[in-house]
């Protein structure tokens, strides 16, 4: 089974964390964080995205098998995030 991510932040998506539409549905596409009734909750440029999701580090590497450090992970971010739908040009 394909594991769903955000297209705004990559964070992977379940049914407790999809964000909502303007109608109350659940948007499948990104999560409550950075989407909410229809609208983003931040308006983010791309780099402040990663910016905002680098506090999240040790977070993400209290659960990963691979620890990333802090520039590692902005590398990662800065190839990843260009493909997700949000910050696709």
């Amino acid at each position: 089974m394909e594991i769903k991510i955000c297209q705004s932040c990559g964070m992977p998506l379940n049914q407790s964390t999809f964000g909502t539409n303007k109608d109350s549905s659940k948007n499948k596409d990104y999560c409550c964080y950075c989407y909410k009734n229809g609208d983003f909750t931040q308006n983010f440029t791309m780099e402040q995205m990663i910016e905002h999701c680098i506090q999240f580090l040790e977070e993400f590497n209290k659960d990963s098998e691979k620890k990333f450090t802090r520039k590692e992970a902005i590398l990662q971010m800065k190839e990843y995030f260009p493909s997700l739908k949000r910050w696709k040009k």
